[in-house]
Parts: C-alpha cells; sequence; structure tokens
C-alpha cells in the first residue's frame, strides 16, 4: 500500500468528512463556469473565425476576408479582393487607424506600389487593375497582447481620388 501524502487527511479529502454540502455545491459551481467559459470559445465567441463581407459597385467589387472578433496576443490575416468590373486606373486601398492601432503588421503581399497616411488613415496604392480582373492583397496582423476593445476598421476602395466602394467592418478584441 502507498504511502499517504503529506498534507492529506484522508476522513477529510477522500470521505468528505466535515464538509458541508454547500460546500461542495460551490465547488462544482466553480468548475461549471469554467467549463462554460470553454464551451463559449469552442463555439467561436471569442474569436477568431474570419468571414466575408463584401461592397459591389458597376465599377469594381470589393470582398473583405477578415475576422471580427480576436484575443489579444493571437495572429490573423486579412484578404482584400478587388474585382474590377470597369478599368481601375490607380487603385488605392484606405483603411481606418483601427488596422493598425495596437496591431503589428507583419505582413503584406504584394507590395503595395505605393503607401501612405491619409488623414491618419492607411493607404495602399495598388496600380492599374484591368476590367474583369481580380486583384488580391492579403495582409497578416498580431493583436498586441495589452489591446483590448473595439476598434474600426472600415476599407474604402478609391481609383485616384475618386471613391468606389466601402466596406463598414469592426473588431473587437477579447483579453
Amino acid at each position: 500500500m502507498s504511502r499517504i501524502p503529506d498534507g492529506l487527511v484522508l476522513k477529510r479529502h477522500r470521505d468528505l468528512e466535515g464538509v458541508s454540502a454547500s460546500g461542495l455545491w460551490w465547488r462544482r459551481g466553480i468548475l461549471a463556469v469554467i467549463a462554460l467559459f470553454s464551451l463559449l470559445a469552442l463555439g467561436n465567441l471569442f474569436g477568431q473565425r474570419p468571414a466575408t463581407v463584401t461592397a459591389r459597385t458597376q465599377a469594381a467589387t470589393l470582398s473583405l476576408y477578415a475576422p471580427s472578433r480576436v484575443r489579444s496576443g493571437l495572429l490573423f490575416s486579412a484578404r482584400f479582393r478587388i474585382s474590377a468590373h470597369r478599368e481601375l486606373k490607380n487603385a488605392t486601398l484606405v483603411l481606418d487607424p483601427g488596422w493598425a492601432e495596437g496591431m503589428a503588421i507583419n505582413t503584406i503581399e504584394p507590395s503595395p506600389i505605393g503607401e501612405a497616411s491619409r488623414n491618419g488613415k492607411l493607404s495602399f496604392e495598388l496600380g492599374h487593375v484591368p476590367a474583369g480582373s481580380a486583384y488580391v492583397l492579403w495582409m497578416q496582423f498580431q493583436v498586441n497582447p495589452t489591446n483590448v476593445g473595439h476598434r474600426s476598421q472600415d476599407v474604402e476602395l478609391l481609383d485616384g481620388e475618386q471613391p468606389i466602394t466601402r466596406i463598414d467592418h469592426s473588431i473587437t478584441i477579447f483579453p
């Protein structure tokens, strides 16, 4: 027979003598809350499953494939797809500051022709997109571990200075 570890009393810890029924229900309640929290996380309540949002005009269709809920410290990708219905001479994507605020931008592929700040927003000059073709821009992000809250991540497609279409998007960041 093996020795009983120091600090354990069999009558109290194994047989639960002297432990009230309410004490047992507190323990079970805490375990139930932890189990519920885990089930909600498995059901994707806390991020990061992406979804597609699309805005269509006569000139082009802009699609965004990105999550709207993420957890701090995690990596995620966003895909911007521009399908030109007519020629776009100077396609430009303008992203709200929420795309960079509290985020590390790890990669932008393919590299834009030019990058700039447009009144505090990120502006990516993509260049010529012929009618009937598509341009896909991939961005990879990492959420800073101290970043928690809700941010606007709207996206606007321009042809030069002319607005083509816009997607309203936001992200919620959980601890």
